[in-house]
């Protein structure tokens, strides 16, 4: 892993500065391109033990590795998916250090079993730039083929999604031991840190215009039930149950939280009036009609507001 430093000296380290020459031209400073960064992603999970309790583990990273380690907000998940964001950001070196740090600590704790001999595989999904990605594949394949032979590392990017507006993002996945996910990302970044267009779309561990919900599993403590009628593949219907407290929640001073849910998933809304319960229970009925993809953002942000209410939700009601 070579230094992206090398050949610079410290103009700190205690030396007096030599008088400058007119005969000859000072040493440039390190191009712009010296810092790099990595987006990768993470489940809620992965994620809490990235942070640690307090804060404390992604401080030791940070101290370690000398790089800046950011996180998506909850419920800032990758287009498509429940993952969070991970961002890494420093020289090559020092991102490639805090990867390690954190791929390790997740190897250990999510992917190692005890009594295990062999080496415990795992895999780690970089978010790459659409316009970036040929620099990664060359020329027939030629680059990352290289890749993939120098890590012994599985390789493999995504299509481009067109589903999110303004989605411009691919995932890379690298699959393989500890030291094989190191060794191939290691190698993706490099490439990645001689792209210009890389390395000036750096932005927050969250670009999107937008947040794009995922379905998170509530599991027993979510709405009830729900009932799906399937009538064309852009005009789908569902039916959650929704605890008749919660309900204020979900709509909002003066239905602002419900319009916000349909502008933002391009789904309809429609809720029961009072009294108009789900059978033998006493959750409202709320209707939910779109694309399959409009109902599955706006079903989840409506989930996420249930479990943000003050008072847990109601056990899930099914119905016979």
């Amino acid at each position: 892993m070579g230094s992206a430093d090398v050949g610079y000296a410290s103009s700190n380290d205690g030396a007096q500065p030599a008088q400058s020459s007119p005969h000859k031209p000072q040493p440039s400073p390190p191009p712009a391109s010296d810092t790099t960064y990595l987006r990768f992603l993470a489940s809620n999970a992965e994620a809490g033990s990235i942070i640690g309790k307090g804060g404390s583990t992604i401080s030791d990273f940070q101290s370690r590795s000398n790089a800046r380690i950011q996180l998506s907000r909850n419920y800032e998940y990758f287009p498509g998916t429940s993952d969070r964001i991970i961002m890494v950001s420093g020289t090559i070196d020092e991102v490639l250090d805090a990867v390690e740090l954190i791929l390790t600590k997740l190897l250990n704790e999510f992917y190692a079993e005890d009594g295990e001999e062999a080496e415990p595989r795992s895999k780690v999904r970089l978010i790459v730039p659409n316009g970036s990605c040929g620099g990664i594949i060359g020329k027939g394949g030629s680059t990352i083929k290289s890749f993939i032979e120098d890590s012994q590392a599985n390789i493999k990017i995504s299509p481009q999604d067109n589903n999110y507006i303004g989605m411009n993002d691919r995932l890379v996945t690298v699959a393989g031991t500890l030291q094989q996910q190191v060794q191939a990302t290691s190698l993706i970044l490099s490439r990645l840190s001689e792209d210009l267009y890389y390395v000036q779309s750096v932005g927050p561990p969250f670009p999107y215009a937008a947040p794009f919900y995922s379905v998170p599993n509530y599991g027993p403590n979510g709405a009830g039930k729900k009932f799906q009628n399937n009538k064309e593949d852009m005009s789908n219907s569902v039916t959650l149950g929704v605890a008749d407290e919660h309900i204020g929640i979900v709509v909002g001073r003066s239905g602002r939280n419900i319009t916000e849910i349909s502008q933002i998933s391009g789904a309809r809304i429609k809720i029961s009036e009072r009294g108009d319960f789900i059978n033998g229970t006493s959750d409202r009925k709320v209707t939910i009609t779109g694309s399959q993809r409009a109902i599955n953002v706006a079903e989840a942000m409506i989930m996420h507001k249930v479990a943000s209410a003050s008072s847990p939700p109601p056990a899930a009601t099914t119905e016979n």
